[in-house]
């Protein structure tokens, strides 16, 4: 099973980000583009329908992802390994110091 994240933007949906078999896959949503007040979630991202992919974790997610002694308190507390991105964006991302958090989808039946 894939993990996924919905991707908030100033509490707005913006779009999700998911595990694919080749590596992550961010996709904006709908309304998110249809909105003509909507902004890119990094400057990496600009808006677009087309879904981004990567072979490796997207370094603007990567950055959320905390670092140092908080990331050692993070991977003991969750036990999750410090490689594991997905895990550590999902598990520690909600409620971040900027305007982008993340979610984690659970119970995905797609």
């Amino acid at each position: 099973m894939n993990r996924k994240g919905q991707i908030y933007f100033k509490e707005v949906l913006a779009g999700i980000i998911e595990e694919t078999d080749e590596g992550y896959q961010f996709t904006y949503s709908g309304p998110y583009l249809r909105n003509p007040d909507s902004v890119p979630v990094s400057k990496t991202l600009p808006l677009r329908e087309t879904p981004y992919e990567s072979k490796t974790m997207f370094p603007f997610f990567d950055g959320l992802i905390p670092e140092g002694w908080l990331l050692n308190i993070a991977t003991a507390h969750w036990k999750i390994d410090q490689r594991d991105r997905m895990g550590l964006l999902l598990a520690t991302c909600r409620d971040t110091i900027g305007a982008v958090s993340v979610v984690p989808v659970l119970n995905d039946k797609s």
